[in-house]
């Protein structure tokens, strides 16, 4: 099978891929070299480059969506529309695009820059570490869901209001509220200030 430097590491004796490489940047979010997933998440992380989305309807209700339970970082959890790692070289507009789709089966039809962020979230639950250079990105979505069930348990579109409300009784990822109070400003400008965000 034909790997190509985006999205491959090395190869097993099989020929499948058995390791995702991640852009390690310094604090300033240049690029320093790459790691491995896995052991980037590793406590105490390795400081690499990550996305969050947050895509909003058009009655400004942010669409949230539950963390798939097979997955090995953080399962069964909230959190926002969409996260990952862009592949080495990749740029993290195009990234935060392309996994929106494979994620949940939609494009945006807006999608902006809506800034950077830096954290280090320890996940109590895993023991995994987030040493995260995050963009953040706001748009909308307009189209019917079509959620990869491998990645993706449920979703829901939300009101500021109906947020806080799950978010004080419900699980999220340890990382939501710092990329979410740091999208805010982005927020407020797509939403307009009546959505409450």
């Amino acid at each position: 099978m034909p790997i190509s430097p985006a999205t491959a590491t090395h190869s097993s004796s099989s020929g499948t891929t058995d390791a995702i490489l991640l852009e390690l940047v310094d604090e300033d979010g240049v690029t320093i070299g790459t790691g491995e997933k896995l052991a980037a998440h590793q406590p105490p992380g390795q400081l690499h480059r990550a996305f969050s989305v947050f895509l909003f309807d058009e009655r400004g209700r942010l669409l949230l969506q539950q963390r798939a339970l097979g997955k090995y970082h953080s399962p069964g959890v909230w959190s926002n529309t969409c996260c990952g790692h862009p592949y080495p070289g990749e740029a993290p507009f195009a990234a935060a695009a392309r996994r929106t789709h494979e994620e949940l089966g939609v494009s945006p039809s807006l999608l902006a820059e809506a800034g950077t962020v830096r954290y280090n979230h320890p996940d109590p639950a895993s023991g995994l570490v987030e040493q995260e250079y995050n963009h953040l990105f706001v748009g909308l979505v307009q189209s019917p869901l079509a959620p990869d069930g491998e990645e993706v348990g449920a979703t829901a579109f939300v009101t500021s209001a109906e947020l806080s409300e799950r978010h004080a009784r419900d699980p999220f990822s340890a990382w939501f509220m710092t990329v979410l109070d740091a999208a805010r400003p982005a927020i407020r400008e797509l939403t307009g200030p009546s959505a409450g965000w």
